[in-house]
């Protein structure tokens, strides 16, 4: 049987989801295609590589509708939109934060490529100078990967039985998320007004 390249990610996306980021290796990979660890690097010259396929595997529902420029006007419900469906994306895989976020800090994933072009496009038709657009844009994806990344160690603590209650944790986690996440818009639309 031959192996494809989706298949290596389709099984690495399985390994990270049933067992966490720490428990994917090239090795047990391999174990789990019966191939060996050599038979991966016919794919993936190195497991960053992998790590940046797999990350792009997980934001395929949220990367299917990048692209689109905000319409005029519209750039605050742009920027809420994507970042919501960067959230649910995360969230749907076991450590999926904590991988696309070191996927995105090397620079191997695409998708995260496009939604920096996407969120930069809408702190642009905000005002925001275009030299600093990049810059609100992963400010933004900073936020969001950080936020949910503790929120699924609080979820895997919980999992594992662990108290780590505190009464702003006990709140609903999308009202904080949304709440964090104005905060950023409005720093955007005030920088705007600053450099107009």
């Amino acid at each position: 049987m031959q192996l494809h390249k989706r298949d290596v990610v389709e099984a690495a996306t399985a390994l990270l989801d049933n067992y966490g980021i720490a428990d994917l290796s090239m090795r047990r990979l391999a174990r789990e295609l019966a191939v060996s660890p050599g038979a991966l690097y016919w794919h993936f010259a190195n497991k960053q590589q992998l790590l940046g396929a797999v990350a792009d595997r997980i934001l395929q529902p949220i990367n299917n509708q990048a692209g689109l420029p905000p319409e005029p006007g519209h750039w605050r419900e742009s920027i809420a939109r994507t970042c919501e469906q960067l959230r649910e994306a995360l969230l749907s895989y076991t450590d999926g934060a904590e991988l696309v976020s070191a996927s995105f800090a090397a620079g191997q994933s695409r998708a995260m490529s496009n939604v920096l072009t996407q969120l930069g496009a809408a702190a642009a038709e905000a005002g925001v100078a275009s030299s600093h657009a990049e810059l609100a844009a992963r400010s933004v994806i900073y936020y969001v990967l950080g936020f949910t990344a503790d929120e699924q160690s609080r979820m895997q603590w919980d999992a594992a039985g662990a108290d780590v209650t505190h009464t702003i944790w006990t709140e609903n986690p999308s009202a904080r998320f949304a709440f964090g996440l104005s905060l950023l818009v409005d720093g955007i639309a005030t920088h705007s007004r600053a450099d107009a």
